[in-house]
């Protein structure tokens, strides 16, 4: 299976837009293009899906395992001709500074697949050079087999590069793209992922991957990829020794689609017929549903459409409050509390199951992986039991009374409770990771059937 990570030294470097233009051009050329993403991103699998028209995937070393990592990109892979798979922050940055651990690095050790590294090559030239040869040989498992130089004055710039790099480091540089702003994505921000989503970047998208087809190698770049060793079988991330013949509620619109697809894959796995309504299109509730599921997303940007829904949030507030097994995260947090408060200082009714509101910042208000602890009556994970996730969010939770919390949360600044719980409802800015903890899923489809027996 050709496969290839995408790496930089660091952010900002410009590799999400390579990759999304070597996606782009890899379409246009008549391959099948599969989308990974390294770390726990949800906003760039939404660019990868819209470019190569296939459901993207995370490849997260921390959250997953190794070996859910080699399954993943496995199973992802079917079907496909090429696989692109975009590192996080720098090539080496991870969990902590001390390790590889949840680094771009270690995906590329665990999956056996080859570097290209991107570089911003704007105000240098032999000193290119330089950066390549200390990426590669920081790590010497970590296989740097090429380069793209980035933002390039000219084409003759991008020779004086090519040069220093080739020679000093012995690894090809494929391409080049200049500093060129319309070749630039997007200012990103939450709400640009919408527009992803409607096709409003299309054109851009199309306009990327002509200029990346004109400046590529394709032959040496084809050759990296087609460098990387067969990949194993594959395999399921689960195999139940029973099934739950039930049905799950998800949310699913423009306002919440923030799920990683093996959540869904192993409920689905395990037995669940998965129903799909969306709340933003003033869908209530489907009928005859054992669970709901109400994943992360964007209220805040449809904060007022989402206010309107008045026959949406009732059906919903009611099935919680009888006792429907509900999973909220993130933005299905934010949307079951009582309150949105937008940074103007709007005010948005939401569904009221939750005391208290949400209130938008301006700065992020949590970033980073967490550790996750259940505490007692929690029928998702239960005291003492660990899964793990990760957190991204503009808003604080404001509550209004006292209630109990779902579970504690580790991350960089310590342990702290967090979630709420109620009814049969686990809530909180915690987006979880399945393949950390299959019984959390099988939990969850046993209460929903335990619901479905009693009425």
């Amino acid at each position: 299976m050709r496969r290839l990570v995408i790496a930089a030294p660091g952010s900002g470097a410009g590799k999400t837009t390579v990759t999304l233009g070597l996606m782009a051009a890899m379409r246009q050329q008549g391959y099948t293009v599969q989308g990974f993403k390294c770390g726990p991103d949800y906003i760039d699998p939404t660019y990868h899906t819209a470019v190569t028209g296939r459901p993207a995937r995370n490849l997260d070393s921390w959250m997953m395992g190794s070996e859910a990592v080699k399954t993943v990109l496995a199973n992802g892979c079917q079907g496909a001709d090429i696989a692109i798979i975009e590192g996080v922050m720098g090539l080496f940055d991870g969990k902590q500074p001390l390790s590889d651990e949840g680094a771009t690095a270690k995906i590329a050790v665990l999956t056996e697949s080859p570097v290209l590294l991107v570089v911003d090559c704007s105000g240098m030239a032999r000193s290119a050079a330089a950066i390549v040869h200390g990426f590669q040989t920081f790590r010497p498992d970590v296989r740097l087999a090429g380069v793209f130089a980035n933002r390039v004055g000219s084409e003759g710039h991008f020779r004086l590069v090519k040069a220093a790099i080739e020679q000093t480091c012995g690894v090809p540089v494929v391409g080049f793209l200049t500093q060129d702003e319309a070749l630039a994505l997007p200012e990103r921000h939450l709400g640009l992922v919408p527009s992803v989503e409607r096709g409003e970047l299309d054109a851009f998208f199309a306009a990327l991957g002509e200029k990346v087809a004109e400046t590529v190698d394709w032959e040496a770049l084809l050759q990296i990829a087609e460098s990387a060793p067969p990949l194993e079988a594959p395999a399921p991330l689960v195999q139940p020794s029973r099934t739950y013949p039930v049905r799950i509620a998800v949310a699913k619109d423009a306002a919440f689609h923030f799920y990683y697809p093996e959540n869904l894959e192993i409920l689905a796995a395990y037995g669940a017929e998965l129903v799909y309504f969306s709340p933003l299109a003033g869908e209530p509730l489907p009928d005859g549903v054992n669970g709901l599921y109400i994943g992360g997303g964007f209220p805040e940007e449809f904060a007022a459409e989402l206010a309107r829904q008045a026959a949406v949030k009732q059906s919903i507030r009611a099935a919680i409050e009888h006792g429907l097994p509900t999973l909220a995260e993130c933005g299905g947090f934010m949307f079951l509390t009582e309150q949105l408060v937008a940074t103007d200082g709007s005010a948005y009714e939401m569904t009221g199951v939750i005391p208290g509101k949400v209130v938008m910042k301006t700065k992020l208000a949590a970033l980073g992986y967490r550790e996750v602890r259940g505490r007692k009556g929690n029928f998702l994970l239960p005291e003492g039991e660990t899964a793990r996730g990760h957190e991204f969010h503009y808003s604080v939770y404001e509550p209004r009374s006292e209630m109990p919390f779902a579970y504690d949360t580790s991350g960089r600044k310590g342990t702290k409770p967090d979630g709420c719980l109620m009814h049969r409802l686990v809530a909180g800015y915690v987006h979880f990771h399945f393949a950390s903890a299959p019984a959390m899923a099988e939990r969850w489809l046993a209460a929903c059937e335990r619901v479905k027996r009693d009425g």
